[in-house]
């Protein structure tokens, strides 16, 4: 059975803003290139959806993330879909926000 996966609002934002990053250090195609491939890592959630390991500050098994370094692809999973929730640098820590249930800053 294939997984749906869907990106929050958040996630779509963080990918937009490692496009914009990219393009104002005047790379705008290594900034197109990540997205892409961070993309496609998501997509192989679709057939494998515990492909990515449980959140290590959470401790959580339906908070996972894969790795696309410098990256970090949160996202929660249920046995319905894949919601990804934020994209961002390895070195940042996640909380819980305590409206949502979803990683913030």
């Amino acid at each position: 059975m294939r997984i749906a996966i869907s990106f929050s609002d958040s996630a779509l934002s963080d990918l937009f803003e490692i496009k914009d990053w990219y393009a104002e250090q005047g790379a705008p195609e290594i900034g197109e290139r990540m997205v892409s491939e961070i993309v496609e890592r998501v997509e192989m959630l679709t057939d494998h959806p515990e492909l990515g390991r449980v959140v290590p500050e959470f401790g959580l098994t339906t908070i996972r993330e894969l790795t696309y370094p410098p990256f970090r692809i949160v996202y929660r999973q249920d046995s319905a879909q894949v919601r990804v929730v934020r994209v961002w640098r390895s070195e940042r820590l996640l909380r819980l926000a305590p409206e949502e249930g979803s990683p913030e800053a």
